[in-house]
């Protein structure tokens, strides 16, 4: 059995604290297909989670808004990374084009619901699902 030792934690329980806080953007046990793209400049902060559509002509990734008409109405992608887009455009952002995303977790633009994003993402193979609460149903 191998010895780990990171420096950064004490071998002795108790002696650190360490917090996990998940962002619950993944919904599921499909595999995630990850790639790189160019995220076009001036959108400000996109988070992770972000829904994105390229525009016919190039340029780059845009958050997708569904009543925009350059063809970045289409969702093609989900941001697998938080990137700031002020200083330029952004090289080799990280993206899923494949699995299965919490609805709850997810940014976009305008005019998106839970059905017709849904239905939107079907033909790339992402699965949006919607969380479930814990409360009682009664």
């Amino acid at each position: 059995m191998q010895n780990i030792n990171n420096s950064d934690y004490s071998p002795a329980p108790g002696i650190f604290d360490a917090t996990f806080v998940p962002d619950q953007l993944i919904a599921g046990v499909q595999t995630r297909v990850t790639d790189s793209i160019t995220l076009k400049a001036g959108q400000g902060i996109l988070h992770r989670g972000a829904v994105l559509g390229v525009p016919t002509a190039g340029g780059g990734a845009v958050l997708c808004t569904q009543s925009a008409t350059d063809g970045s109405q289409t969702p093609i992608y989900v941001l697998a990374s938080t990137y700031d887009t002020t200083q330029g455009d952004v090289i080799n952002a990280g993206i899923y084009a494949t699995g299965e995303f919490n609805f709850r977790a997810l940014s976009y633009g305008e005019g998106w619901t839970f059905d017709t994003l849904k239905r939107a993402f079907r033909p790339v193979n992402i699965h949006i699902k919607d969380s479930v609460s814990a409360a009682d149903p009664s």
